[in-house]
């Protein structure tokens, strides 16, 4: 199975990186990508930009891990995670995963189950920046862990 996991401060492209993806795979019938954006507000106060903190070797070592448990559950072809750090602007691609297969199936549920363990697992520290000038730092929310359970222990 090919692997790509990049952590970086600049924009990608979503559709030029699951080319590049596909072009490693021999034998996938279906890719399936998710990007994520900076929301405009998490609650009354406009966000103006999302500040991302992580420790470098450690979050790539955690994404890896994750991405392996979804190699060991579904019959993947190739797994790709880019995602951003540093500061970000409302509407910025944060994080990008894809899932490639053989079958649908297998790359939607590896997909949905790598994004689900990075918004938990992975350490990455998040600030939201309002437009009123305050900073709050990002918790982790009940909806995300409760993802988590569907799947079990990775």
């Amino acid at each position: 199975m090919h692997t790509d996991i990049r952590i970086q401060t600049e924009a990608f492209d979503a559709a030029a990186e699951q080319q590049a993806l596909m072009r490693r795979t021999a034998n996938s019938g279906a890719a399936v990508s998710f990007t994520g954006f900076v929301r405009g507000r998490d609650g009354a106060v406009p966000l103006a930009a999302l500040e991302l903190e992580h420790y470098p070797v450690v979050t790539e070592n955690e994404i890896a891990r994750i991405v392996d448990a979804a190699a060991r559950r579904w019959p993947l072809e190739a797994c790709a995670v880019v995602h951003r750090v540093g500061r970000l602007k409302t509407g910025e691609a944060i994080v990008w995963v894809c899932a490639a297969s053989a079958h649908r199936k297998a790359a939607f549920a590896a997909a949905e189950f790598v994004m689900d363990y990075l918004k938990t697992e992975a350490p990455f520290w998040k600030k939201e920046i309002f437009s009123d000038g305050t900073e709050r730092w990002v918790e982790a929310k009940q909806s995300d862990r409760a993802a988590l359970d569907k799947w079990g222990t990775p």
